[in-house]
């Protein structure tokens, strides 16, 4: 790890999350109805999933795992396949459930599938010539995610599997905010007296075995019932899921805090509870086992490469060792050099930085929050970002090792991400005849659109450049068949190899699919 990548002393931090402003604490979420010993409701769901997580793939096969969720003492059934039967192991139990996942691989041809039960799937398994690839993130909002109607909250997700059943994915990649656990600091009364208290007094408050609980049951609720939501349901039994997670998916702002908050028992107790959950709804695996996928054995980076035939995807962990002044640790590094070093020469790479990694002179802007009174509330977003003046020669090595892909590898770098809910691209060219570094913006699948005001003034702001490597000037550029540089509509995007050729497309909630955008 490079040294500039070691925390800086002396940065004074004075700004908290929207989360954790008192104001927005003051009104009692619908979520304070959970508690440790709540019955379990019958409404429940007894099974659910499959979901299917992408192991990799080769010339001749597609390996892959299945989660399965059912009420505890429900017997798993056996998985068939073209190859053979998979038998289940059991991953965790929680709350009334049991999780088992089977690990098995499909033959890299047309029409294979697996069954399950009475029940079987199509998988698009052969990755050897054209496909198709989806990939979405931010599936949710900040408040009362739980309580909107699915025919609104899943428009694009219904848009998406009624895709897939015309012209099937082979792969879908979910670039963070699967969950919003914004609410889960209101499902016991001492973690909203926590989340209310000031910074000064939350090292002080202890993480109890009942707030621990209460998390717990609140996080593995929520996952369980978006699992369940039939759109989302319909997709992820049948197209291979590789995720990351962000923020959201631990609590808003997640090591963009002050330490008082971050290394609180409190806030690392919350972490502990989300990372338990993350491993096994986002990742298929145990919540004390490794993925298979992971450079880091020992499980503190959950960085991800993942090889298909011509194709390499790279997920690093921007979040496990987020801290104020880096955004990856020592260990998050080692484990994106490790998947750097896999890339193959002439490989088509995949990138997935959960925050965008081009993109506007936010650094003016964090530096102008800083003098303006009643703004601090917002840094968190602020620090979070590539952008950062915090993060300025982080930033520069991370597009340096992708330079290095693209000039000494001969691979075609490109970037996706989510976080701001928006759609939006941008270029930055490499040296030394590397081509054009492409960063591919979609956001969110579920989360509201920001007002059209928002988008505007992010395409103000890029108008004043940004060039961390010098003589690479970063560009925003619109849509293609848009004026805008960012539109504000909530959409997923499709990348496509065909004869060899890539190109993407935005499917846009309300003006539909943009033209194609070769890359």
């Amino acid at each position: 790890m490079p040294d500039a990548h070691r925390p800086r002393s002396g940065r004074r931090y004075i700004g908290a999350s929207r989360l954790l402003v008192p104001s927005r604490m003051n009104s009692p979420s619908p979520t304070e109805r959970f508690s440790t010993d709540r019955p379990l409701e019958a409404e429940r769901p007894r099974c659910v999933g499959p979901i299917l997580f992408a192991r990799g793939a080769r010339s001749d096969e597609c390996r892959l795992t299945a989660l399965l969720v059912l009420g505890e003492g429900d017997a798993p059934p056996v998985l068939r396949g073209p190859r053979g039967e998979a038998k289940p192991a059991r991953l965790h139990q929680f709350f009334g459930w049991t999780a088992w996942g089977y690990d098995f691989a499909l033959p890299a041809e047309a029409g294979a599938s697996y069954a399950l039960g009475d029940r079987a799937f199509a998988v698009a398994a052969d990755m050897t010539g054209d496909i198709r690839v989806a990939f979405a993130s931010c599936n949710g909002q900040e408040a009362g995610d739980g309580e909107r109607p699915l025919d609104e909250r899943n428009h694009m997700w219904r848009r998406l599997a009624l895709e897939h059943r015309t012209r099937p994915f082979s792969l879908l990649i979910q670039g963070g905010d699967q969950l919003y656990a914004d609410e889960a600091m209101f499902c016991h009364p001492a973690l909203a007296r926590w989340a209310k208290a000031s910074l000064a007094e939350k090292p002080d408050i202890a993480f109890t075995p009942e707030m621990r609980e209460a998390a717990r049951r609140w996080y593995a609720e929520r996952y369980v019932k978006l699992a369940a939501e039939p759109a989302m349901a319909e997709v992820v039994a049948r197209v291979p899921s590789l995720m990351m997670w962000d923020d959201h998916d631990i609590m808003d702002g997640w090591g963009s805090h002050p330490p008082e908050l971050q290394t609180s028992p409190v806030g690392q107790g919350l972490f502990a509870v989300a990372r338990e959950m993350f491993m096994l709804f986002q990742l298929g695996i145990a919540p004390d086992g490794v993925s298979p996928l992971a450079p880091d054995p020992e499980g503190l980076s959950f960085t991800l490469g993942a090889a298909f035939p011509r194709l390499r995807v790279l997920l690093p962990d921007l979040r496990s060792e987020r801290r104020l002044t880096r955004v990856m640790g020592p260990a998050g590094w080692r484990a994106f050099e490790r998947t750097l070093a896999s890339v193959r020469e002439g490989e088509r790479v995949l990138v997935v930085s959960t925050v965008p990694v081009l993109g506007p002179r936010l650094s003016l802007v964090e530096r102008l929050m800083n003098r303006m009174p009643g703004t601090q509330d917002y840094e968190d977003d602020l620090r979070d970002q590539w952008q950062s003046h915090a993060h300025r020669v982080e930033w520069r090595d991370f597009l340096e090792c992708l330079e290095r892909l693209a000039v000494d590898d001969g691979a075609q770098v490109t970037v996706l991400s989510g976080e701001i809910h928006l759609a939006a691209r941008g270029t930055m060219p490499f040296r030394e005849g590397g081509g054009d570094l492409h960063q591919l913006v979609a956001s969110g699948i579920t989360h509201p659109e920001p007002s059209a005001l928002y988008a505007k003034a992010l395409g103000l702001l890029a108008r004043f450049g940004e060039a961390p490597i010098k003589g690479c000037p970063i560009r925003m550029r619109p849509l293609p068949g848009k004026r805008a540089v960012y539109t504000a509509e909530r959409n997923y995007l499709v990348l496509e190899r065909r004869a060899e050729r890539w190109t993407a497309e935005w499917e846009l909630e309300k003006s539909g699919r943009s033209p194609p955008l070769e890359i």
